[in-house]
């Protein structure tokens, strides 16, 4: 197999929990090096055929890549709202993704547990335990209760997998037709467009978001639409903290205008811990880990490298995002 020179652009101290995987599967087939952002840009990118992001990158690095014939941009990432894109495509530079499929398990595993922990009242059990207080809790069945979803790609039908087994409604919209083997095997009760999402809000119990945050989705759910919510309904935010108005949301939550919230991603990282409403008992929340397993790794790590046998063969990069 030909080989390609991989520069990898990575934090040091946050190699364990993304890098291991992308550095064990490309140095397997290529010569892979390491970017030092305490050194001088341009030198480093001398002889380089492909760059692996998964730290973040500058438009000095874009124009020393171009300089140097850098055939092709992997990020390790499914959001690429932080990247230069317009830039690097002006450099004629290939650019992709790790797609949603990548992470879709994980995902789904985290916006199933939110439901679950708000539908049982996680914290409010929790006082009790420190209380000495023994079954005075009353949770919700999920039988019956709808979850609409924003957006129905790998993440969405991951969730709605998880979720129909518990007996939920399933809702969903998405911008584009979604293919009928997925209609068949999961059989949403309802599958809309964009215009619809008004109505999925105010008729569902649990509204779980799977976006891209972009300048048509940046605060989609809005202070009108979180007015539309019943009372006792939930807001699952796994995708990123950009697609709600956090103020409007944080203002309901506070005033008890909606039933709760199981939030992954805030509008500004990392979130101030000492915000009253990270202390509700309808709260439940982590700090952009939503997607942090060995799965998504695993599996982004073998994208990237795959990629990187591809253009060492002089094949086209798959998911590229740049056309």
């Amino acid at each position: 197999m030909n080989k390609v020179h991989v520069l990898l652009l990575h934090q040091p101290d946050r190699a364990g929990i993304w890098g291991n995987e992308a550095i064990e599967e490309i140095s397997k087939r290529h010569d892979l090096r390491y970017f030092n952002y305490d050194e001088p840009v341009k030198p480093q990118f001398e002889g380089i055929d492909v760059v692996v992001q998964l730290n973040y990158s500058t438009q000095e690095m874009m124009d020393a890549a171009s300089e140097v014939g850098v055939k092709f941009w992997q990020l390790q990432s499914v959001g690429f709202e932080h990247f230069d894109l317009e830039y690097i495509k002006s450099k004629g530079i290939p650019v992709s993704n790790c797609p949603g499929l990548f992470s879709s398990v994980a995902l789904a595993q985290t916006a199933m547990m939110f439901i679950l922990m708000l539908t049982h009242k996680f914290h409010e059990a929790q006082d009790h335990i420190r209380e000495r207080v023994v079954g005075m809790i009353k949770g919700y069945d999920l039988v019956g209760r709808t979850l609409a979803l924003v957006g129905f790609g790998a993440s969405a039908q991951a969730l709605a997998r998880r979720a129909k087994p518990f007996g939920m409604i399933i809702k969903a919209i998405d911008v584009r037709p979604i293919e009928q083997e997925v209609m068949d095997e999961i059989q949403p009760d309802f599958l809309g467009t964009p215009d619809d999402l008004d109505q999925l809000c105010a008729d569902c119990d649990y509204l779980s978001l799977h976006l891209h945050l972009n300048k048509e989705t940046e605060k989609i759910i809005n202070a009108h639409r979180i007015s539309l919510m019943k009372p006792d309904a939930c807001l699952i935010n796994i995708a990123r903290g950009g697609l709600v108005d956090q103020d409007a949301l944080f203002e309901a939550l506070l005033a008890n205008k909606i039933g709760g919230a199981g939030l992954d991603v805030f509008a500004k990282e990392p979130i101030d811990p000492s915000l009253p409403v990270l202390a509700l008992p309808n709260v439940v929340a982590l700090p952009h880990t939503a997607g942090g397993t060995d799965g998504t790794a695993r599996n982004r790590a073998v994208c990237a490298a795959t990629n990187c046998d591809r253009v060492a063969e002089g094949l086209e990069p798959l998911y590229r995002i740049d056309l």
